[in-house]
């Protein structure tokens, strides 16, 4: 049975995210901190950039480690923003994994950004395999605005053009929550799973 290690670094969403994967089989075990000896990594999370900075700042090196060994990796909402190198929303610095900062939506624009939107492909990856349009399930007020535009594999569409999932090598982040997105959700860690597989 495939391990999954369920980052939880003080912010919520860890329960559902958990329970997804149970669902696909995965054995999860939900840690305060990383840890070695599992098959990937998933980061979930809902809350506030800088807290959940702060929070992970003890480990951050062991963390970093971990993500950069090849060890699949998916970040979900708050998972993906930790990816980057820092946020408007406030002080406390990401994990770096990618260039870039995470920025709120622009004046004018209803914030957060919460229900159904559309997800869009730019770029075939395994994550995304047979998924080139579905509905997402989203809340968030704040999304990735990558140094390397190359590392955006689909966009949304609300109010401004965003990207709404990343991917790079090993690692992954979608802005929406998949366990939250019915059937394209669904598909989509299906994929991950696959590519913890490989």
């Amino acid at each position: 049975m495939l391990r999954a290690l369920v980052l939880h670094y003080g912010v919520g969403n860890v329960f559902s995210v958990s329970h997804a994967l149970r669902r696909l089989g995965f054995e999860v075990v939900v840690s305060e901190k990383p840890l070695e000896g599992f098959d990937c990594l998933v980061m979930p999370g809902v809350g506030s950039f800088s807290a959940a900075a702060e929070n992970v700042a003890g480990y951050r090196r062991e963390l970093v480690d971990l993500v950069r060994s090849g060890l699949p990796v998916l970040g979900i909402c708050l998972g993906l923003q930790l990816l980057f190198e820092s946020s408007d929303e406030g002080p406390g610095s990401g994990l770096g994994v990618f260039s870039g900062r995470v920025v709120g939506f622009p004046r004018g624009v209803k914030s957060p950004h919460m229900g159904w939107n559309r997800l869009v492909k730019v770029r075939d990856t395994p994550l995304l395999e047979g998924v080139d349009e579905g509905w997402v399930y989203f809340n968030h007020s704040y999304y990735p605005s990558p140094g390397d535009r190359s590392v955006v594999i689909a966009k949304t569409l609300y109010g401004v053009e965003f990207p709404s999932a990343i991917g790079g090598s090993n690692v992954y982040g979608t802005q929406f929550h998949p366990e939250k997105s019915s059937k394209t959700g669904r598909a989509i860690l299906e994929n991950f799973k696959r590519l913890v597989r490989v």
